[in-house]
């Protein structure tokens, strides 16, 4: 049996990428993420664009998460693989710092890995629902 620690399996790999999120360590998610990775926010989300880099991701994405919101998180909760591909269905929940209003969301996620690194990311949210918790 592998270990999950060190599996290579597309969704054992996009699980530890949400563990390391969820405990803050930008280390151990930048480990789950290919030197050339494409990480896509979805157009009309406030960080909308395409990161690439494990830095430009964290840097650019998780990093400016936390600095406008609080206690921001992506609970994933149903994973559907297919080969390579890997789309997990999650809800966002985090409160914004500027407004005091939270946002509680669903979203999809569609990851592409390949020898044991995330190489693509793209994500699909309401971001009307992200929207309405910042500031106007």
């Amino acid at each position: 049996m592998t270990d999950f620690a060190t599996s290579t399996a597309p969704a054992d790999v996009v699980r530890r990428q949400y563990l390391a999120s969820a405990a803050g360590d930008l280390g151990a998610l930048r480990a789950t993420l290919a030197p050339d990775v494409e990480w896509t926010e979805m157009a009309g989300f406030p960080l909308a664009g395409t990161y690439r880099t494990p830095e430009g991701v964290t840097g650019g994405v998780m990093e400016r998460l936390g600095a406008d919101w609080d206690d921001w998180a992506a609970h994933d909760d149903t994973y559907v693989t297919d080969g390579e591909n890997v789309v997990v269905l999650a809800r966002y929940t985090a409160v914004n710092k500027a407004t005091g209003r939270p946002v509680d969301v669903r979203v999809a996620h569609h990851f592409i890995v390949r020898g044991g690194l995330i190489v693509r990311f793209e994500q699909f949210v309401d971001t009307a629902k992200v929207r309405d918790a910042m500031p106007a």
